[in-house]
């Protein structure tokens, strides 16, 4: 029997769907609930429902990317969020075993997966076509908020996450999510260009440094299909990047995968205007905005390399590198 790294994207598929229905046994959970993917990235999420209409959300970790100490590491700064108020994020369900954390197998992987049950979060994923000056606005004081936060939240002893900085982001040396040299299209002219931004990036971010005011625990990916528009409130879901980077970094993440669109520069300016309502943005903080959407959308190109098996990637593909050049091309007559 194949090992499960063997299969193909499409056999995987059903192998995942198997242990998520499999996996449901875990928790006290209604008979007869379904079980449907709703989103395959670093992990494979699926909303689980009730026949009377009650709703969880499934999340199998990918074998690998984060130990269990992580995740727990994840789920503590959430739930202490969600608890002092600070923002609402999803609920981590218990299993019968009174584990957030559950382990469970399936006879064609090599080992068991980490499993997370939540209570669903009701509200509807913000779409770039729609006004979003006030949910930009919202997200840039519920952001303040987390930073603020982090910066007083005295973390568990164990507690370990990834540091998002140049080198582990666009370096040569291993970067998380794999390198951008390697994604889509990407041709001699276009690794010539990005290099150069690349340069001039590392260049900014080394002078703009890593003090404890500018660097910090955060959400890492605040991108439109994270976030949940219920009546004013924004929710902030899917902490799984979350880690140790630059607080301007929240402010680009937003705009992920929509850099190039007109409307973004007055997103970010709503952004900022919420943000300021709690902690005073610096010039130099707001001056390295643009940098970071530039950084981002250089990850977010190395991402889609990476992960050209998964639909979002399929989706976004060889014109997001395309749609890369004039951005790049504009970040280097800004700041050069």
């Amino acid at each position: 029997m194949a090992d499960f790294d063997a299969l193909t994207h499409e056999q995987q598929l059903p192998v995942l769907l198997e242990l998520a229905e499999a996996a449901t046994a875990l928790y006290d959970l209604p008979r007869g609930v379904s079980v449907k993917l709703i989103n395959l990235s670093e992990n494979a999420t699926y909303k689980v429902e009730a026949p009377d209409g009650r709703r969880w959300a499934l999340r199998i970790h990918r074998d690998g990317y984060h130990s269990k100490t992580a995740i727990a590491s994840e789920l503590a700064w959430l739930m202490d969020l969600r608890s002092t108020g600070v923002v609402t994020t999803p609920a981590p369900v218990k299993g019968r075993d009174g584990e957030i954390i559950q382990q469970f197998g399936h006879k064609r992987m090599r080992g068991p997966r980490n499993i997370v049950l939540f209570d669903w979060e009701t509200g509807s994923e913000p779409g770039i076509g729609e006004d979003l000056s006030a949910p930009f606005e919202v997200l840039g004081e519920v952001t303040a908020r987390m930073h603020l936060h982090t910066r007083q939240w005295k973390r568990p002893p164990w507690f370990t996450r990834l540091t998002w900085n140049f080198e582990t982001s666009l370096g040569d040396d291993n970067p998380h999510w794999g390198r951008w040299r390697d994604g889509m299209g990407v041709d001699a002219a276009k690794e010539k260009l990005f290099g150069r931004t690349v340069e001039l990036i590392g260049k900014r971010l080394s002078a703009y440094g890593q003090s404890a005011e500018r660097f910090g625990l955060i959400h890492c990916d605040l991108r439109l299909a994270n976030l949940l528009i219920d009546g004013r409130a924004v929710k902030v879901i899917d902490f799984d990047d979350c880690g140790f980077g630059w607080y301007m970094y929240d402010a680009a993440t937003p705009v992920s995968f929509y850099e190039h669109e007109p409307q973004v520069p007055g997103l970010i300016e709503s952004w900022k205007k919420g943000y300021r309502r709690v902690i005073a943005l610096s010039k130099e903080d707001e001056a390295e905005i643009p940098t970071f959407v530039m950084l981002r959308r250089l990850l977010l190109v190395a991402w889609i390399g990476s992960h050209h098996e998964t639909d979002l990637a399929k989706s976004m593909g060889l014109p997001y590198t395309e749609g890369t050049v004039g951005l790049c091309e504009t970040y280097l007559k800004q700041f050069s």
